[in-house]
């Protein structure tokens, strides 16, 4: 097989490609989010789709401003090994598929965070390849493929980003998939091409689909 080198170092083989997000698609990330706030005396409110406006102080209610939610933000990202854990079936699923497809982790989250996330990716039997980005997921993605006549998936759940790769590798197959069912609720509606899974095992179904068309 010919491999194709992008510029982050990433080799991808002869076969599929299924580009994943990972914070509340891979790895729990509101869930643990939650106890971290907790943990900090603040908590955060399911009110709308977004962070500021909705963490408030536990015991004043005052809600905290944008820069002390990008502050907590970036402690809890400096101490993810501690919070966040493996979506409920994400291992062994993504093991399946890599016996099939090339596999990438595509999180945003500012690229000083990355060496945390690789550490944590590895403990828990997550190691793919990843880039760690706050650039729109669109333009990325259509790199790594670069046109190549082979299946591609992309897998998130902001639907932003789904549109993002839409628009950029119009091949793909957009998989919405959000594991904290409440805010799941909340969350902008994405365009009807987007298969909206349940869970793992249905976004691997129609991966497995996808493929074999």
């Amino acid at each position: 097989m010919n491999d194709a080198i992008f510029e982050d170092s990433i080799r991808l083989s002869d076969r599929p490609l299924v580009v994943s997000d990972i914070d509340e698609v891979v790895l729990e990330f509101l869930n643990p989010f939650q106890a971290f706030l907790e943990s900090c005396d603040h908590v955060l409110l399911p009110r709308s789709f977004r962070l500021t406006g909705n963490i408030v102080h536990r015991i004043t209610q005052q809600a905290a401003s944008e820069a002390a939610v990008k502050e907590l933000l970036e402690i809890f990202y400096a101490t993810q090994e501690r919070w966040q854990t493996p979506a409920v079936g994400v291992v062994e699923t993504l093991r399946q598929l890599s016996e099939q497809a090339d596999i990438v982790f595509l999180t945003a989250m500012p690229p000083r965070h990355a060496a945390a996330r690789r550490a944590l990716l590895d403990r828990l039997d997550l190691p793919y390849p990843l880039l760690a980005s706050e650039d729109p997921k669109g333009p990325i993605v259509q790199r790594l493929h670069a046109g190549r006549a082979l299946p591609v998936v992309f897998i998130d759940d902001i639907a932003r980003n789904l549109q993002s790769v839409q628009e950029h590798a119009p091949s793909c197959l957009l998989i919405n998939l959000m594991a904290n069912a409440e805010f799941r609720a909340l969350a902008p509606a994405p365009n009807t091409c987007v298969h909206i899974a349940a869970d793992w095992a249905d976004a691997a179904s129609a991966i497995r689909a996808h493929f074999q068309r």
